[in-house]
Parts: C-alpha cells; structure tokens; sequence
C-alpha cells in the first residue's frame, strides 16, 4: 500500500494483472480506456504481470485511438430555443394525432349509424350513469359556491357606485354565459377525463385492447363511442344543473348581504337576460365535451406496460383537457362577441 502511495505521487502507476484469470474484449477495453484516462491526467501508467492471452489483446485494443470527451458548448438561450422549437414540434404532432383519432372516432360512428345493432345502448346508459348521474353532487355544490363568491365580491365592489342592484345582472350573464359550462367542463376533465385515461390505460397494461381486437371487435366501437357519446349527452345536461346552482348560490347571497328579495332576484334577472344568454353556455357544452373525450382517450391508448406510464399519461390527459376547455370557452367567446349573438 505504501509502495503504491509512493507511485501515485510520482505519477507512475502499475496495475498487476496477475490475479486475472480470464479478460474479454469488454475487459481489455475497460482496462485501456482507463489507462488513456489517467494518463491525460498525467500519470505515467503501465500493466505488468499479465498473461500472454491477456497482453494480446491489450495491445490490439490499443491499437485504436480513445477519442477524448468532447463536451459541446451550450448557451442558455440556445436551450431555450432549442426546447420551444421542440416542443412547438410535440403539439404540432399531438395535434395531428387528436385531428387522426377524431376521424376515426366519426367514421366509427358512421358504421354505428348504418349497422344500429352493433350500438352498445347498455354502455351507454352505464356511462351517462358514471358522468352525468354520480357527477351532480360534487357540480352542483362548486356551482353554488362559485356563485355565491361572485355575488359577494360584487356586491362588495357595487357599492361603492350605489348600483348593488347590477349583481344580478352581473351573476347571471356571467354565469349563463361562461362559468355555468366552465365550471362543469373543468370538473368533468377532471373526474371522467381522469377515469377515462385511467380505464383505458390499465387495458392497454393488461393486453384486454388487444383482446377485444383478436376478438373481431373494433375498440373504437366497443370502448370510445359510448364514452364520448355520454360525455356529449351529459355535459350539456351538467351545464344547465351548473348555472341553476350557481344561480341560486348568487341568489342566496344577494339576500343575505343585500337584502334583495328573491321575487326581485327573479323578475331582474329575466330582463337582464335572454334567450340567446342561455344558449351560448349549451352550444359550448358538447364541443368541449367532445375534446376531453378525444384527448382522455388518445392518452388512454398511448399508457405503455408501467404504472408510471399510467400515472404519468392520467396527469397529463387532465392537464391538457383543462388547458384546451379553457382554449376553446376564450375561442367562443370571442366569436359570439364578433357575431353579437
């Protein structure tokens, strides 16, 4: 140990390659690249002892030059370029993927329509269940008070101009036309959008998509119509449960804070809004259902065989399934303002 400690200081190191038995070309390789490493670091390096197999095959593995570690200067704002390129790369290709998976969804439907007894009214019935049904509660209730913290926060702001009275107008064009199917959609992305991602992906883990092909049956028929089918029957009907109950958390606190009677209320908010009022936050409704479907199941059928790969791709089915309602709500508002409608 003291002579080797002696050497190292000298810059002279020897390797006894006595004790080795038997070496490969992976060996040799280890042995000669560490050798090429050290003596860039400036120590003199030799092996002895070996056997004569062994010094063979070290002299021709050194025969062939290490190349140095070359490590290629990077600039942050060459990085940052770099991944915006990519990732404007990565949408342009999700996008492709959603708009493929959207064509085969509607031709699916298409044969659905010209052969209705392969319709699945069963699963159907079973998912509106899922996603209308059990869902009414938990919409209901951030309905409410969502709309009770508008008419709070507004009547708190109205005051200063003596025009209180205006929170009525206020919650239900606010409600009726954004938040109601909003609220339910961000709430649906998130509960269905989620499970969706979450069946769908545990198939594809246990090989039961495959199955079902090996079986003569389109997955897309089987798995996909009646989910989306009963994402765009359902949200529509959370929609209108959703401004009801944002309605009447708005109501209740107009009559608390403000004293504003509920006949009031009512009779108010008839003039302050119409028809037209009601309809914007519906016709939303089954487009932004349909893109959670689509984006739940593409992420669904994209899980590979780890719950990593599960828990990873259901994060990311809510997160761009919230990204896009929130997209879509801005694109229309905006349309139904250029239109007047």
């Amino acid at each position: 140990m003291t002579e080797f400690i002696q050497e190292a200081r000298d810059k002279i190191l020897t390797f006894d390659l006595s004790p080795i038995e038997r070496l490969d070309t992976a060996g040799a390789w280890l042995l000669d690249r560490t050798r090429h490493e050290l003596k860039t670091k400036g120590y003199a390096v030799t092996f002895k002892s070996a056997h004569d197999e062994h010094r063979i095959l070290l002299d021709e593995v050194d025969h062939y030059e290490v190349p140095p570690k070359q490590e290629a200067e990077r600039h942050m704002v060459f990085d940052i370029l770099a991944g915006l390129g990519q990732r404007v790369i990565d949408i342009g290709r999700e996008t492709m993927n959603g708009l493929a998976f959207l064509g085969e969804f509607m031709t699916s439907l298409g044969r659905v329509l010209i052969r209705p007894s392969q319709f699945r009214a069963t699963s159907l019935i079973n998912q509106l269940d899922l996603i209308a049904l059990r869902g009414v509660p938990i919409i209901a209730l951030i309905s409410l008070l969502v709309g009770g913290i508008i008419a709070q926060q507004g009547i708190f702001q109205l005051r200063q101009f003596g025009a209180t009275s205006f929170v009525v107008d206020l919650v239900g064009i606010l409600v009726l036309r954004e938040l109601g199917v909003l609220l339910a959609s961000i709430m649906i992305a998130g509960r269905s959008g989620s499970a969706f991602t979450a069946e769908l992906g545990s198939m594809k883990m246990r090989e039961e998509i495959d199955a079902i092909r090996v079986m003569g049956l389109d997955p897309m028929e089987v798995l996909i119509i009646p989910r989306l089918l009963a994402l765009i029957i359902g949200l529509p009907m959370l929609t209108f449960l959703s401004d009801l109950a944002a309605l009447l958390g708005g109501g209740l606190v107009a009559w608390i804070y403000e004293g504003i009677d509920p006949h009031i209320f009512m009779a108010r908010l008839k003039d302050a809004i119409g028809l037209n009022t009601f309809l914007v936050g519906l016709i939303k409704a089954p487009f932004m259902a349909l893109i959670i479907g689509l984006i739940a199941s593409i992420e669904g059928f994209a899980v590979e065989g780890s719950a990593e790969s599960l828990g990873r791709h259901v994060t990311s089915s809510v997160v761009k399934a919230i990204f896009m309602v929130i997209v879509v709500d801005g694109l229309f508002a905006m349309f139904f303002a250029a239109i007047k409608y």
